[in-house]
């Protein structure tokens, strides 16, 4: 946005914008499929951990402040706001699958 003029909020030299590839560090973090799936044959695998079927209890049990209490538990756990709401909607969204397997099955 410079203006060629040397004072004021846009000053400096007109230059034309150089467009890069973007650096392999860009996607760190992002999941990818040999990982999704390993982490997906794994959860089918080993289960839940004990911590995260308390999890699914307290989701079955519910109550007015279910969200909140699993969401104490989680980051009292996981160690972040962040991760423990990820788990709280990992555990809900389980949950979510397993009462949809029980109701085809019922039909």
């Amino acid at each position: 946005m410079a203006t060629g003029i040397a004072k004021g909020i846009n000053r400096g030299h007109i230059t034309e914008k150089i467009d890069r590839a973007p650096k392999p560090s860009r996607r760190k973090g992002a999941l990818g499929k040999r990982v999704s799936l390993c982490r997906q044959i794994a959860r089918e695998v080993c289960g839940l951990s004990p911590y995260e079927r308390r999890i699914l209890d307290m989701i079955k049990t519910g109550g007015s402040s279910a969200d909140k209490r699993i969401y104490k538990y989680a980051k009292r756990r996981l160690g972040s706001h962040k991760r423990a709401l990820a788990k709280r909607e990992d555990i809900k969204a389980v949950n979510s699958a397993e009462r949809a397997t029980k109701a085809a099955a019922n039909k």
